[in-house]
């Protein structure tokens, strides 16, 4: 992956994600949905290291690990919005979206529950050399899941690679009140199982160690633990408006936002990179405009209209 490639993937989560917000608050997305604006270095990262018959569970803040993957902006839209042109027949919604073409094998709202169904595909994959990933948040570490997967993992040598997007909050409260210890991976070392801490907010740092990772559990040398340190720039959901944040933290997170360096970078390499990046950032915006003005003119489903096959339990 190239730094031109991992800046075009970042900016289509980035722009979905600015008009999903909008379209919330205007009422076309309907329950709740969770941004991972400020975060897509990681989803971006990882699903540049993986096949496509790869396997990766995500959370509730899916989103721009289902775009990172290949899903298609438009059928993503339209299940947001509950259309019937959505991904799954606009019955998922915004956190429970699956598109097992594209190696999305859902996306969930259960905290923890990536870490159980990436181990139990792991375990399919024993035989194979396909990789299952788990993403979840810093939370995530002080829930059961993840002491009895790690060690499920670590004890049958499965191909997963947990992959813990620590964005220094657990919804409103910072980890380390309810986390003792300061140092999470090292609950994993004592597994036995490889970890690496990587600057969250770069693409190809995310995508050097993901790729290791991946490496090793396809080669049968088991699962490796990624702790990718990052920052939503968002509330935890519509209704947070982030007043518990200490007074700059944001403001010295947003310095290091991964579009804006990635941009800068490119810019600064002139010649046909700093061309890239104004051609980049309008055929992305164009895409997205287009994939929404679709979404928004498509049906809502009726009771009779079919759903995708793995949709249809």
């Amino acid at each position: 992956m190239t730094l031109a490639e991992a800046y075009e993937r970042m900016l289509v989560i980035r722009r979905f994600e600015e008009e999903i917000e909008r379209l919330f608050l205007r009422g076309e997305v309907h329950g709740t949905t969770h941004l991972c604006i400020g975060q897509e270095a990681v989803a971006v990262g990882v699903a540049a290291a993986l096949r496509q018959d790869d396997l990766l569970a995500a959370t509730y803040r899916g989103h721009g690990h289902a775009l990172a993957l290949g899903v298609d902006p438009t059928g993503l839209a339209a299940e947001l919005m509950g259309r019937e042109t959505g991904t799954c027949g606009g019955r998922a919604g915004s956190m429970n979206v699956v598109d097992l073409d594209n190696g999305l094998l859902g996306c969930f709202g259960i905290v923890g529950g990536t870490m159980a169904a990436a181990t139990g595909v792991g375990f399919a994959f024993r035989d194979s050399d396909r990789v299952a990933v788990a993403m979840f948040g810093d939370g995530t570490a002080n829930q059961a899941y993840f002491a009895e997967c790690l060690n499920f993992a670590a004890v049958f040598e499965l191909p997963v690679v947990f992959v813990m997007e620590h964005n220094l909050y657990g919804e409103y409260t910072p980890w380390e009140r309810v986390t003792a210890g300061a140092d999470i991976p090292a609950r994993v070392a004592a597994l036995g199982i490889p970890t690496r801490t990587v600057d969250g907010m770069d693409p190809l740092a995310v995508f050097d160690a993901a790729g290791e990772a991946v490496a090793r559990a396809r080669e049968g040398n088991g699962p490796t633990f990624l702790e990718c340190r990052t920052y939503r720039f968002v509330g935890h959901s519509r209704t947070d408006p982030g007043r518990y944040r200490p007074d700059g933290e944001l403001e010295a997170w947003r310095e290091r936002d991964p579009i804006t360096l990635a941009a800068a970078a490119l810019h600064a390499r002139g010649g046909d990179d700093e061309d890239n990046v104004a051609e980049i950032t309008a055929t992305v915006d164009a895409r997205i405009a287009a994939s929404f003005e679709t979404a928004l003119a498509a049906p809502f489903p009726t009771a009779s209209d079919p759903l995708p096959e793995y949709c249809d339990a």
